[in-house]
């Protein structure tokens, strides 16, 4: 082999590896997007109610201004209950905060919950929270379990067509059988009424998802 026919021969081989180091790149590049979008669609986005809004009563008509917060998102089998170690597919976390402003007394009473259960369904959503804190002069709801349910109207134009429901103000009440008047009932997890209360500023946002099964046996 001539001195000439060398050099031409280990340029083409290293021409060759760098065909082969640039076309591998995009190779690589393209694996590691595909891993990535992988991890991405095995984990599919859970349920969740979130907002700010305003409503009013249809059969009470009164001057005061009533509002729920929700961020409430799924977290199935997270809650551990007796006999039931792997908790439940509703289970829960987040937050929710009632504000009702007394136009007779001139001041607002909040209250602040812990979120531990919530179902959705297609724009519909129910969800209970245990209150953990109510300001002074509020209602004795500390320590309680409260129902919410919530409908999302879509995107709104022009007025809302998202409603609210609650657990309270006569909505849940234990008949006796005597004549004293009737108290409310206790509220299990993810039990509320209808959302019956139409919302008139803000609004909520309902992301649906099936219950998932029970993660498999240890």
């Amino acid at each position: 082999m001539s001195l000439r026919t060398g050099r031409r021969t280990l340029s083409a081989l290293a021409a060759l590896a760098a065909g082969l180091t640039l076309s591998s790149a995009p190779v690589a590049a393209s694996a590691s997007a595909s891993a990535s979008g992988h991890r991405e669609e095995a984990r599919p986005a859970g349920a969740s109610v979130t907002g700010k809004a305003g409503f009013v009563l249809t059969y009470h008509q009164d001057d005061d201004v009533r509002s729920f917060t929700f961020d409430a998102h799924a977290a199935p089998y997270t809650r551990p209950l007796p006999g039931i170690p792997t908790g439940l597919p509703t289970d829960a976390r987040g937050s929710v905060t009632v504000s009702h402003y007394s136009a007779e007394k001139d001041i607002t009473y909040t209250a602040e919950g812990r979120v531990d259960c919530l179902v959705t369904g297609v724009r519909t959503a129910t969800l209970t929270a245990v209150i953990t804190e109510v300001s002074p002069g509020g209602p004795p709801t500390l320590g309680k379990r409260l129902g919410f349910s919530v409908y999302d109207g879509g995107k709104d134009k022009g007025r809302s067509k998202d409603r609210v429901g609650f657990s309270w103000n006569g909505v849940n009440l234990l008949p006796t059988a005597d004549d004293s008047p009737p108290e409310d009932a206790p509220v299990g997890t993810c039990m509320a009424p209808a959302p019956y209360a139409p919302v008139t500023k803000g609004g909520y946002t309902v992301r649906h998802a099936e219950l998932p099964p029970p993660p498999p046996a240890r």
